[in-house]
């Protein structure tokens, strides 16, 4: 009895030195796969914060556990193609106060379905590729950027889950319809269809097109008519100022001999 007391006294003292032994693993390995600047932490999953982190760039070597990354206040310009590719638990991304100014169309491939929410807040997007937030799920923050109202935009606010709202936010800089600059985009896009604007537009001018060749067809065809008539006119006159033919006097002799 007393040797089976020892052997659980030792088992359960191995199971806890091994059962610490293995979170210290877990828990260096995941230290040792933080990215250079940033911080990780484990609190409902693995937290990675890189703000203020001066990252020119958005880590590639960010660890795939990764449920909440701030990658906010630094000098980011771009989001290229499937960067987030690897991290199916990310939940949170914040990518707010950057500078960044191009999507790529795939950027968002491989978490688009699971993040709950995307900040992309303050930075200087202009316009997207009408894919770049496709099946996004995620609750989106787009506002303060310089934002240039068109068709583009209209579809992928449409295609955005609480597009309603984040569309609400979004303040046209620029517009294909001048008079909806510095205009909310959701005001904008009840006021008009953008997407029907260049249809629109190349009617219009295709109307004007046709519009100047007739005035110019109808001109040339007046022109002629009265340039023919003034020169029938100087015809007749230069007829007219043709002197008479006058009788011989021979022939006027000859007349009167015969009578």
């Amino acid at each position: 009895m007393h040797f089976v007391d020892l052997w659980l006294t030792r088992s359960l003292s191995m199971c806890l030195l091994l059962q610490s032994f293995v979170l210290m693993i877990l828990c260096f390995h995941s230290a040792s796969m933080c990215p250079k600047g940033c911080l990780c932490s484990h609190s409902g999953g693995l937290n990675v914060s890189c703000s203020n982190a001066n990252l020119k760039e958005i880590p590639r070597d960010l660890p795939p556990e990764t449920v909440l990354l701030y990658l906010d206040s630094n000098q980011i310009t771009s989001i290229p193609n499937e960067i987030f590719k690897d991290l199916h638990q990310l939940r949170v991304l914040n990518l707010s106060k950057n500078g960044i100014e191009f999507i790529d169309e795939h950027a968002f491939k491989g978490v688009a379905e699971t993040l709950q929410t995307l900040d992309l807040s303050d930075n200087r997007i202009q316009s997207v590729h009408k894919n770049a937030f496709n099946n996004l799920k995620a609750r989106a923050r787009i506002a303060n950027n310089p934002w240039h109202c068109d068709c583009t935009l209209q579809q992928v606010l449409r295609s955005m889950a609480s597009n309603h709202e984040t569309a609400n936010n979004v303040i046209c800089k620029t517009s294909v319809l001048d008079e909806h600059a510095g205009r909310p985009f959701l005001n904008a896009a009840n006021d008009a269809d953008l997407c029907n604007l260049p249809k629109k537009t190349t009617d219009y001018a295709m109307l004007v097109t046709m519009f100047g060749w007739f005035t110019m067809v109808i001109s040339y065809v007046v022109y002629y008519v009265r340039q023919n008539q003034e020169d029938a006119r100087r015809h007749l006159e230069y007829l007219k100022s043709l002197p008479s033919r006058q009788k011989k006097p021979e022939e006027a002799d000859d007349i009167s001999t015969v009578v």
